[in-house]
């Protein structure tokens, strides 16, 4: 990543987007349609963080069965869900596993979502790692890094829906 300067302060700029992240619109819209769980890895009970105000909004706005992934948490909760210690704890296999880690450590989130069945890695914008999608992608899972899951649903949501009712 590169810094840049902005009023005098240096922030850490995400690096755009590339085409090769992440599946096609109409192969991502058809993933997100067919998708019924969502497991949120590194989910925050903090309201502050972005992993916990996406959790949250997936909870309100999609259709989706979320579950909140954090071995930090497990005293805490989110609107009455509960977190979970590990993938391998959940009571499902779930459809996508959102990913809210540095990216040194989305390898052993990409091993432990191909060894939970899981069908889609999804590391959130500004996460990229090279091993972990080829883990993925080894394993049978779809690979998407670098792209938020709220961004893309919202955009792709007409699509989704069409999907949906097909």
């Amino acid at each position: 990543m590169h810094m840049e300067a902005i009023n005098d302060f240096e922030i850490e700029a995400c690096p755009m987007p590339q085409s090769g992240q992440a599946p096609d619109d109409a192969a991502l819209a058809e993933l997100l349609a067919n998708a019924e769980s969502i497991a949120v890895v590194g989910a925050s009970p903090n309201e502050a963080r972005t992993s916990h105000q996406i959790a949250r909004w997936l909870m309100d706005h999609t259709p989706y069965e979320v579950y909140l992934v954090n071995p930090t948490a497990t005293e805490e909760e989110i609107r009455g869900h509960g977190f979970y210690a590990s993938l391998a704890e959940l009571p499902v296999v779930p459809d996508i596993v959102d990913v809210f880690r540095r990216a040194e450590h989305t390898p052993g989130v990409a091993t432990e979502a191909a060894v939970a069945g899981a069908g889609t890695l999804w590391l959130q914008l500004g996460v990229i790692n090279e091993e972990a999608m080829g883990i993925a992608r080894s394993s049978g899972l779809a690979a998407v890094e670098n792209r938020c899951i709220k961004v893309e649903y919202a955009r792709l949501h007409d699509r989704i829906d069409a999907l949906r009712v097909a």
